[in-house]
């Protein structure tokens, strides 16, 4: 069972967020984060992975980047949480379910007037 975090905004379909670890944000760090739009938190994180590189050097450049990765990796669905809470979404509910698409529909079962936001 994994948990999710749905964020509503008038008007736009619901956003679930997993929580835990992330895969995606540890391998793939900043453009993981761009990729989901939050480009306050990638350009940050861009920024100091780039930091790490230009000023540290040899074991110490290694150790940094693997905590960095590490980091990024525990706390990108938080960072993507940060995005969505500027952007004007709020946090309405938190779903338990299987897979992403299980908790969409415990979400849908739970607020069926969500289901009018979530049709294009």
């Amino acid at each position: 069972m994994r948990f999710y975090t749905a964020h509503l905004r008038s008007g736009a379909p619901p956003v679930l967020v997993a929580e835990g670890f992330t895969w995606g944000g540890a391998i793939f760090g900043p453009l993981w984060l761009l990729a989901h739009r939050a480009w306050i938190a990638g350009a940050i994180a861009l920024a100091i992975g780039v930091a790490i590189g230009v000023l540290a050097g040899g074991t110490l450049a290694a150790m940094l980047w693997l905590a960095y990765v590490w980091l990024l990796g525990l706390n990108g669905h938080d960072l993507l949480r940060w995005s969505l809470l500027r952007r004007g979404y709020a946090l309405a509910h938190i779903v338990a379910a299987r897979d992403w698409e299980g908790a969409y529909a415990r979400l849908l079962a739970g607020r069926p007037d969500l289901a009018t936001a979530s049709l294009p």
